[in-house]
């Protein structure tokens, strides 16, 4: 437990599993702070990441189709929501501790470039020589050092487990620069139950929401998804119980019921698996071999199938793929015309750049310079990194 807290008068969430995350047995925050008032400190971790700016900015981030070309189609931001919905719920069944499976799954995504993947792609390719860029390990930076709200500490200052949980994956070489959040992929050791819950629950909402989103757009259809079989089952099992069901209640009617299915399973097998390990702490937890947390054989393959269907049908549509490549031309010409002008950039960035003090920030000039860029045009919104776009290279463009 860290240094400047005091015990708090709250009791542990109700029910909580002796296996749960405990914020009073934490490692706490990595500046100290006094407890203030009745909430948890999950709960203040929850809250400060609603907050930030990076949580408002993915309103308007694309999930699959970017942001202008639909009202309806799901966002980052709508995409977070829908993964602590679903992780809450798991959670509470599981007897985890639900603040922090909801802190996680809110603030997984912050870290996310505009237009997807297709902007992670083109970020990554501009930053090869500096380090490279993922997304995850970015949404760890705007916790811990981006985000500009406090007086005596940079970022959020969440606590340790909701650090972990942020960070998926992370290689061996990053994993030394990170102090303890990266100390559990050098020593081979499993996250709490409550990250491995927000991993899973996370792959549950994409996949099932690009159907949805997949199916109103047009690009794939509900014949070629009855080759797949978790969806070909539920759609039979949908049209005996209503077989005059209008279209659009009968894909809502499915898809609820593939993410129903999943979760029971997911539920089931986690609950026998957490029994058969024996585990009566977060420590237990930690040193298993494998995460505890898992679907059925017979249901990660039916997962794995609707995900290589979406992979090869969906996010490679030509037109998905026309826009994501549009999207990449954007992010590579704003990157290299910031690296060739760093005046170009607004002015607190150009100031990180020569502030040697500046913490987070590589020793070697162009690296530094590289990673300011990098932040800079991973917290810009679809809208707004096309506006810029047009701001650097269109002449009539206002400045």
């Amino acid at each position: 437990m860290d240094a400047g807290r005091k015990d708090s008068l709250l009791l542990p969430p109700p029910h909580a599993a002796p296996y749960a995350a405990d914020d009073q047995r934490s490692q706490g925050r990595r500046h100290p702070e006094t407890i203030q008032g009745y909430r948890n400190e999950y709960q203040r971790d929850r809250d400060r990441i609603i907050h930030s700016a990076a949580f408002r900015r993915l309103e308007y981030k694309t999930q699959v189709f970017v942001n202008h070309e639909g009202d309806l189609f799901r966002t980052r931001l709508t995409h977070s929501l829908e993964v602590a919905q679903i992780a809450r719920s798991v959670a509470r069944t599981l007897q985890l501790h639900e603040d922090l499976v909801e802190a996680i799954s809110l603030a997984h995504d912050l870290g996310h470039t505009p237009f997807g993947h297709a902007g992670q792609e083109a970020l990554h390719e501009r930053m090869r020589d500096y380090g490279g860029f993922e997304h995850n390990l970015q949404s760890l930076r705007v916790v811990d050092l981006l985000e500009e709200r406090y007086a005596e500490f940079d970022g959020l200052n969440l606590m340790f487990e909701t650090r972990e949980g942020i960070l998926k994956h992370c290689s061996q070489a990053v994993a030394k620069t990170l102090g303890e959040v990266g100390e559990r992929f050098l020593k081979k050791r499993q996250p709490s139950l409550e990250a491995q819950l927000a991993n899973l629950c996370d792959e549950i909402a994409y996949n099932n929401h690009d159907v949805d989103d997949g199916l109103r757009s047009g690009l794939i259809t509900i014949q070629q998804l009855l080759e797949i079989r978790i969806f070909g089952e539920e759609h039979a099992a949908v049209c005996r119980l209503y077989p005059r069901l209008q279209q659009r209640r009968l894909i809502h009617e499915i898809v609820r019921r593939m993410i129903n299915r999943q979760i029971n399973d997911l539920i089931d097998c986690s609950l026998q698996s957490i029994r058969d390990s024996g585990v009566r702490s977060i420590d237990d937890v930690r040193a298993q071999p494998k995460p505890l947390l898992r679907f059925s054989d017979r249901m990660q393959e039916l997962h794995l199938e609707l995900k290589q269907f979406l992979r090869a049908q969906l996010y490679r549509h030509h037109q998905v793929y026309r826009m994501t490549a549009k999207a990449r031309r954007v992010i590579h010409e704003i990157f290299d015309a910031y690296m060739q002008d760093p005046l170009l950039l607004p002015a607190d960035y150009t100031h990180r750049i020569e502030d040697r003090s500046a913490p987070g920030l590589p020793e070697e000039p162009q690296a530094r310079k590289a990673r300011v860029i990098a932040d800079y045009i991973a917290g810009m919104t679809d809208r707004y990194a096309l506006t810029e776009h047009d701001r650097l290279f269109n002449p009539k463009s206002p400045a």
